[in-house]
C-alpha cells in the first residue's frame, strides 16, 4: 500500500552547488524549504571593517546565503520566477539545526566525506522526529556505510536520493534504499520523484556510482581512450557525438567543460578504485592527455580553459579554440566534414539514424561501432549486478545524460543480432543472455503491443510492461496501434480513447503552416460529431516555434497580398475556433511555445503545460505583430484588466511592452506572471512524460462537467484616441533615446493602434472580429516593409534575429 505522507517542509543540510539547487527546486514546486550549512570559522575582511563578530547572525550565515545567492544568479537559472525565493529560508548548523524537527523530509547534501556525512547524520539524529523521511544526495559514497550506527526509525526511512545537476533540468532522480529501508518509503519516493518532482525516478543497488554514472563515465573513458586509437579531433568528436546521435548539442568535451574536468576524473577514479573486477576496469584509468589537463588546471569554464578556450582575437571579438590533444595547444576550431553525418541530415528519427552510423565508412562510422559495441557489450555485463531489468540503464541515460535513446534502444535501432555480428569484429562480447534471447526467437530488447511499450524481462525470458508508464500516453506507441485517423505533411490526428482526439504537430521545429491549421479544424469538425474533446499536443523537442515564416516571406517577396490576407484570417479563424467550438480543447505546450503556439494557447479552454514551457508572443523579432488573434487577445485580457484611469494606463502599457519586447517565460509559472495564461484556465505537469495524459483528463473533465460553448465576445472595452496617445510617445522617447530602431518605433505604432481599437475618438466597445480585421490589416502592412522583409529573412536563412 502507498505510504500517505504530505511534503510541505523540506529541510535541505549543505548549500553547495547541488545543495542550493536542490533547495530551488523544491521551492518552485511550492514547498517550504530550510537551507542549512556550516557556520563560517573565521571573518573575512570586509566583515572585521564592520566590526562584526563570529557570533553575529550575518556572519554565521554567510556561506549559505553566498551559496544560495550564486545559485540563483547562475544561468540556466535553478528558479521557476523569483516569487518562488519566498519559499526558502536560510540558517546554520550551530544555531538553526533544531529546526528540521518540524520538517516532512531531510536531505544531506553535505561534501563528498563519510565521516563528516557520519557526523551531520549523528546531530540530525539529535532533533529528528521518529518517521521523518531523511535521505543522501551522494553520488559515490556506498548508502549502507553512512547509516552505522543509527538508530532503527533513522535506518528505516533512510535512504539514496541522488539528483543530477542541474536538478530542475535534468529529470534523473536514482533512489537507492538500503537493505534496513522500509519498502513503503521506496514506493513513496519513486511516486514523489515522478508525479512532483517531475523527474524519471529509476530504482537502483548500492552499487558503485549507482546506474547512470556507471553506464555514462564508462562511456566517456571509452570514448576518450578511442580518441588517440582513432586520431580523432576535439571538434569530430563533438560533432560525431551531438544531436545527429540524439545527444545534446554540448555533445561531450563541451559537456566536459560545462561539468568540470575535475567531476568526470573524480567518479572515473572512484570507479578505477571501487570496481575492480569490472572486466572494463583499465578504461577508468585516465589517458595522459587528461592528467596534463588536470596538472595544468584546464578543469573547462570553471578555470577559463578545457577543451576548449575563448579568447579576443586581434580583432577584438571573441573566438572559441579547441584544444589540440597530441600538442595540448589551443588552435582555431576546424570545419568537420562527414559523409556520414551527411546522410544523417535527411532522416527524422533519432533511432532511424543509428543503422547510417554503423555502417558509416568514414571517421564517424569507426567511432560509433568502437563506442557502441564496447557500450553493448558492458550494459549488458552490467545485469543484474546494477540493475535486474534493461529499462531501468535506458532510463538512467536518456534522463540523467540527455540521450534521447539509452543503450539498449540503440542497439535495437542498429539491429541486436546485426549488432552482434559487427561486436566479434571488434572483440566485444555480449552477456549470455542476450544470446539466450535470440535463441529463443525474441529479437529486440523492446517492443510495443496493443500501445504498450514492453521490455525484455531476463528472468522469465518473456516481455512486461513498463512499469510506471500505464499513467503516460506515448503518440509514438499509439501510432504504432494504428491509432492514427489522419495525417498529412504537418500533423496528424491520433485516438487517445474515450472520445478524445489529439492534433499532433511534426513539421520542422512544430512550425504551424496551412497543413497544421487544417488538421486542427479538421480534428473540431470530428469531435464536434463523433467525439467528446481534442488536445493539441506533441512529443517533440519543442511544442512550436510559431507560424512557418518561411511561407509568409515568399508570399510578401511575390506580392501574394491576397492569398497572404487568406492565410492570415485561416490562422486567425483556427484560433477562434479553438475557443468557439462546441467540445473543449485543451492545449498542452512544452519547451519553445512561441508566436502561433502562444496564440493556440490564449484561445484554448484550458492549458495543459510542461513545467519547463518557454512561452512568448516574439512576432517583432521578424518585423511584425502576432497575427493569429494574439493581439486581438491582449487587447481583450487588458479590457478585462481595466478599472479606474490610473489603472487603465497602466494595464494597457504592461499588455502592450510584453509583446513590444518579445517577453518569453523562462517557465509555466512565468508564463502566468506575464499574462500569456489565465487563472482557473491552465495547470501546470510537472512530469513532462505525463503531460498528454493530464490534458486528455482535463478534457473529459470539461466534457463530464456539460461543456457549454462560450459566446463570442461583443464588450471589449478599447481606449482609442487616449491609448494611443500612450503608446505613440513611449515609442516616440524610447527611440529618440536609441533604444529602438525607426522601424521598431513603426511596428511599436501599429500594434498600440490595434490594440487601442484603433483611432476612435473616445473609449469604445467593440467586437472580436473588430479586432482581428484590425490586427490582420496592420500584419499584412508591415509584411510589404522592406525592413520586415530583412527581419524575416535573417530568421529563414541565418536563424538569427536581425535588428533593422
Amino acid at each position: 500500500m502507498m505510504l500517505k505522507k504530505d511534503i510541505t517542509k523540506v529541510a535541505v543540510l549543505g548549500s553547495g552547488v547541488m545543495g542550493s539547487r536542490i533547495a530551488c527546486h523544491f521551492a518552485n514546486i511550492g514547498v517550504e524549504v530550510l537551507l542549512l550549512d556550516i557556520a563560517p570559522k573565521e571573518l573575512t575582511a570586509e566583515e572585521q571593517a564592520k566590526g562584526l563578530a563570529l557570533d553575529h547572525k550575518a556572519v554565521k550565515n554567510r556561506i549559505v546565503n553566498t551559496a544560495l545567492q550564486t545559485a540563483v544568479k547562475s544561468n540556466p537559472s535553478p528558479i521557476y520566477s523569483q516569487s518562488v525565493l519566498q519559499k526558502i529560508s536560510t540558517g546554520n548548523f550551530d544555531d538553526d539545526m533544531s529546526k528540521i524537527a518540524n520538517y516532512d523530509w531531510i536531505i544531506e547534501v553535505v561534501i563528498e566525506n563519510l565521516d563528516i556525512k557520519k557526523k551531520v547524520f549523528e546531530q540530525v539524529e539529535q532533533f529528528r522526529k521518529p518517521g521523518t523521511l531523511i535521505t543522501s544526495n551522494t553520488s559515490g559514497i556506498p548508502i549502507h556505510l553512512m547509516a552505522e550506527g543509527r538508530s532503527e526509525d533513522f535506518k528505516a526511512n533512510f535512504c539514496g536520493t541522488h539528483f543530477f545537476n542541474p536538478p530542475r533540468y535534468l529529470r534523473l532522480l536514482e533512489i537507492i534504499p538500503t537493505p534496513h529501508t522500509k519498502p513503503e518509503i521506496v514506493d513513496f519516493l519513486m511516486h514523489y520523484g515522478d508525479k512532483f518532482l517531475g523527474k524519471t525516478t529509476v530504482l537502483c543497488k548500492d552499487t558503485p556510482a549507482f546506474i547512470a554514472n556507471r553506464v555514462g563515465v564508462y562511456s566517456i573513458m571509452a570514448l576518450l581512450h578511442s580518441v588517440e586509437k582513432l586520431d580523432l579531433t576535439v571538434e569530430e568528436v563533438d560533432k560525431f557525438t551531438g544531436p545527429a546521435l540524439g545527444r545534446p548539442k554540448s555533445a561531450t568535451f563541451r559537456t566536459s567543460d560545462v561539468v568540470g574536468l575535475d567531476t568526470m576524473i573524480k567518479v572515473a577514479k572512484g570507479l578505477y578504485d571501487n570496481v575492480p573486477n569490472d572486466k572494463a576496469h583499465d578504461l577508468f584509468k585516465l589517458p595522459a592527455y587528461v592528467e596534463k589537463m588536470a596538472e595544468n588546471n584546464w578543469l573547462g569554464d570553471k578555470t577559463k580553459q578545457g577543451f576548449y578556450k575563448k579568447i579576443k582575437n586581434a580583432e577584438g571579438k571573441s573566438e572559441i579554440l579547441a584544444l589540440d590533444l597530441k600538442t595540448l595547444e589551443y588552435k582555431p576550431q576546424q570545419k568537420v566534414k562527414s559523409a556520414t553525418l551527411e546522410m544523417t541530415k535527411n532522416i527524422d528519427k533519432v533511432a532511424d539514424r543509428m543503422k547510417v552510423f554503423a555502417a558509416g565508412k568514414d571517421k564517424a562510422g569507426e567511432l560509433f561501432r568502437t563506442s557502441f559495441f564496447g557500450l553493448f557489450e558492458y550494459v549488458s555485463d552490467r545485469i543484474p549486478e546494477i540493475a535486474d531489468e534493461l529499462y531501468k540503464i535506458d532510463d538512467a541515460m536518456r534522463a540523467g545524460f540527455g540521450w534521447e535513446l539509452g543503450p539498449f534502444e540503440v542497439w535495437d535501432a542498429v539491429g541486436v543480432a546485426e549488432a552482434i555480428e559487427g561486436m566479434k569484429k571488434y572483440g566485444n562480447e555480449p552477456a549470455a543472455w542476450v544470446n539466450e534471447m535470440l535463441a529463443a526467437g525474441n529479437t529486440s530488447f523492446y517492443k510495443v503491443e496493443d500501445g504498450v511499450k514492453k521490455y525484455y524481462d531476463i528472468p522469465s525470458k518473456s516481455y512486461k510492461a513498463i512499469p510506471g508508464t500505464s499513467d503516460f500516453i506515448i503518440l509514438e506507441n499509439l501510432k504504432a496501434n494504428n491509432k492514427v485517423l489522419y495525417k498529412n505533411a504537418g500533423a496528424s490526428i491520433i485516438d487517445l480513447g474515450d472520445g478524445i482526439l489529439n492534433v499532433e504537430f511534426h513539421s520542422k521545429m512544430n512550425t504551424i503552416g496551412g497543413d497544421t491549421l487544417s488538421a486542427i479544424n479538421k480534428a473540431i469538425d470530428m469531435a464536434e460529431k463523433d467525439y467528446r474533446g481534442v488536445v493539441i499536443g506533441n512529443d517533440g523537442a519543442n511544442f512550436s516555434a510559431g507560424a512557418n515564416v518561411g511561407m509568409i516571406f515568399m508570399m510578401a517577396v511575390e506580392q501574394e497580398w491576397e492569398e497572404l490576407n487568406m492565410a492570415i484570417r485561416l490562422f486567425q479563424n483556427t484560433s477562434m475556433r479553438i475557443r468557439y467550438s462546441s467540445i473543449p480543447v485543451v492545449v498542452a505546450p512544452h519547451n519553445l511555445t512561441l508566436g502561433g503556439g502562444c496564440e493556440f494557447s490564449l484561445h484554448a479552454d484550458h492549458v495543459q503545460l510542461s513545467a519547463e514551457t518557454y512561452m512568448g508572443l516574439v512576432e517583432f523579432g521578424v518585423g511584425v505583430i502576432p497575427g493569429g488573434g494574439g493581439t486581438k487577445e491582449f487587447a481583450l485580457r487588458a479590457s478585462d484588466e481595466f478599472s479606474d484611469d490610473q489603472i487603465v494606463q497602466n494595464t494597457l502599457k504592461n499588455r502592450f511592452l510584453t509583446i513590444g519586447m518579445a517577453k518569453v517565460s523562462t517557465s509555466a509559472v512565468e508564463a502566468f506572471e506575464l499574462g500569456y495564461l489565465q487563472k482557473d484556465k491552465y495547470a501546470i505537469s510537472m512530469n513532462r512524460s505525463r503531460l498528454i495524459a493530464d490534458a486528455k483528463a482535463k478534457a473529459i473533465e470539461l466534457a463530464d462537467a456539460g461543456y457549454t460553448k462560450p459566446v463570442q465576445r461583443k464588450n471589449i472595452k478599447v481606449l482609442g484616441k487616449q491609448g494611443l496617445g500612450i503608446v505613440y510617445a513611449g515609442a516616440n522617447s524610447m527611440y529618440s533615446g536609441h533604444y529602438i530602431s525607426e522601424h521598431d518605433k513603426k511596428i511599436s505604432e501599429k500594434l498600440g493602434y490595434v490594440m487601442c481599437g484603433g483611432d476612435l475618438s473616445s473609449p469604445t466597445e467593440v467586437t472580436e472580429q473588430y479586432l482581428l480585421d484590425l490586427e490582420r490589416e496592420a500584419f499584412l502592412s508591415l509584411c510589404g516593409e522592406r525592413k520586415t522583409l530583412e527581419r524575416i529573412q535573417s530568421i529563414v536563412t541565418k536563424g538569427k534575429p536581425l535588428r533593422n
